[in-house]
């Protein structure tokens, strides 16, 4: 039954977790993986890949983007980089937007802008896998945007206050997406870290 395949898979991510954790990870794996398919498909449900904290795991891949970002952002913070948010992201105010002219940016800002079109698809033929196609892609896009474009560059204020703006970008959609699915979106979690 659901309830027993929530309990199993939330057991063992967080074995030392608390029983809210427990059911909130076996609850976003659980929704997540039925989601991904279109709902006129037969699913057979993979309980080894769903219970790997690893990339190959979609769950795991896309929650790691958001929880990846927080940390980016928190540590731009830290380091006294400043990052324009309300009005003064809205338009445009000391974010040196016109720097971002690498392929990887870019391709970023495409996937950033897609939301819209996927959530209309979505709501026009009921797809609700579009959802989960569109974060995987969504979080390949920044892993792919993260390895090769350094954020935070200190000698560079201007060019990473102008990818921690894409980055904030890449969170709120992220997290709008992960909501529409029911799904959390994590600021931590656990694995190792190159520098941003």
């Amino acid at each position: 039954v659901l309830i027993d395949l929530i309990n199993e898979i939330g057991e063992t991510l967080k074995p030392d977790g608390t029983t809210e954790e427990k059911q909130q990870a076996g609850s976003d794996v659980a929704r997540f993986f039925y989601l991904m398919r279109h709902h006129d498909t037969a699913m057979d449900f993979d309980l080894e890949l769903a219970t790997k904290q690893s990339d190959e795991n979609p769950v795991f891949y896309v929650q790691y983007a958001h929880a990846r970002i927080c940390s980016v952002i928190d540590k731009a913070v830290q380091q006294g980089i400043t990052l324009p948010i309300g009005e003064g992201l809205r338009k445009g105010t000391l974010v040196y937007f016109h720097l971002l002219q690498h392929p990887k940016e870019l391709a970023l800002i495409l996937k950033i802008c897609d939301l819209q079109n996927e959530v209309a698809r979505t709501a026009e033929d009921y797809s609700v896998n579009r959802l989960t196609t569109y974060a995987i892609e969504l979080a390949r896009t920044y892993h792919s945007f993260y390895d090769s474009c350094r954020v935070i560059q200190p000698d560079q204020p201007e060019l990473s206050q102008a990818r921690l703006a894409l980055c904030e970008a890449t969170r709120t959609a992220l997290r709008a997406a992960l909501e529409l699915l029911g799904v959390s979106a994590p600021n931590r979690m656990d694995r190792a870290e190159r520098p941003a």
